[in-house]
């Protein structure tokens, strides 16, 4: 049964114990919430989304020298002027990337993946730190963007934000460990894109037998666990996975 296209998780993973892996770090333009320091010293490698640079500039002030990215890449439209002499003083390399058809944070993958192929790393998954607050459109464009980045990155990539946690499940079964004491109360799952024909739940207050997952009919909102520790999940399309995070 596998639980996810890309083995390097195997068949079942700890959402919310990513940072026992060997992950790499994107940091897109948004706030950065405090928990990014514990997961900043033990990444592989670390890369900043155009005006992600700036988040991590303003939030470091003091100890910036700690913080250095590897790379900043984008079309360099939202990246300060003297945020970015200051890194480029710092030897970080910037990488133009003007492509108008994708967003920043799908470039950061790409050239992110790049990295890992030339330095063959060893990684598990993609944290990515920010995309879920501010404006709708954005939030859209960064789900977009985890159906894109099976063609682009093999690895799985999850996104974090202040108490939200999301993940696209590929079709198939999945084994998923909410036993770590940082998962919050609540969890969903989202059919984004196309309907879910038939989804499987076990693990949750209310589950799912062989559901059809919709806009316009049903959505697994609001939901939560029912304290067994390990939800199951099998869809016959992506379902984008959400839970909550103690901060």
């Amino acid at each position: 049964m596998p639980s996810l296209p890309q083995p390097a998780l195997g068949r079942s993973w700890l959402p919310v114990s990513f940072w026992k892996l060997k992950y790499c770090i994107v940091i897109l333009n948004q706030p950065l919430d405090k928990y990014f320091r514990h997961l900043w010293s033990k990444a592989l490698l670390r890369g900043c989304a155009d005006g992600g640079a700036n988040r991590l500039y303003d939030i470091t002030e003091g100890e910036r020298e700690s913080f250095l990215p590897e790379f900043i890449n984008g079309d360099f439209d939202s990246v300060r002027p003297d945020v970015r002499d200051y890194y480029a003083s710092k030897g970080c390399e910037f990488i133009s990337t003007p492509d108008q058809e994708h967003t920043d944070f799908t470039k950061c993958l790409e050239v992110l993946q790049k990295k890992i192929k030339e330095k063959d790393l060893q990684v598990d998954v993609v944290v990515t730190l920010g995309g879920l607050a501010g404006r709708f459109d954005q939030i859209m464009a960064s789900v977009s963007t985890l159906f894109q980045a099976a063609r682009i990155c093999p690895l799985p990539i999850i996104i974090l934000q202040e108490e939200s946690l999301i993940y696209l499940l590929q079709p198939g079964k999945h084994k998923l460990h909410v036993d770590t004491g940082m998962e919050g109360d609540w969890c969903g799952l989202i059919p984004v894109g196309q309907p879910c024909n038939r989804v499987t739940t076990t693990g949750l207050k209310w589950n799912l037998t062989n559901h059809m997952l919709a806009f316009g009919t049903l959505v697994s909102t609001s939901n939560t666990y029912d304290g067994s520790g390990v939800v199951t999940v099998e869809t016959d399309q992506p379902l984008l996975w959400t839970m909550a995070i103690k901060p």
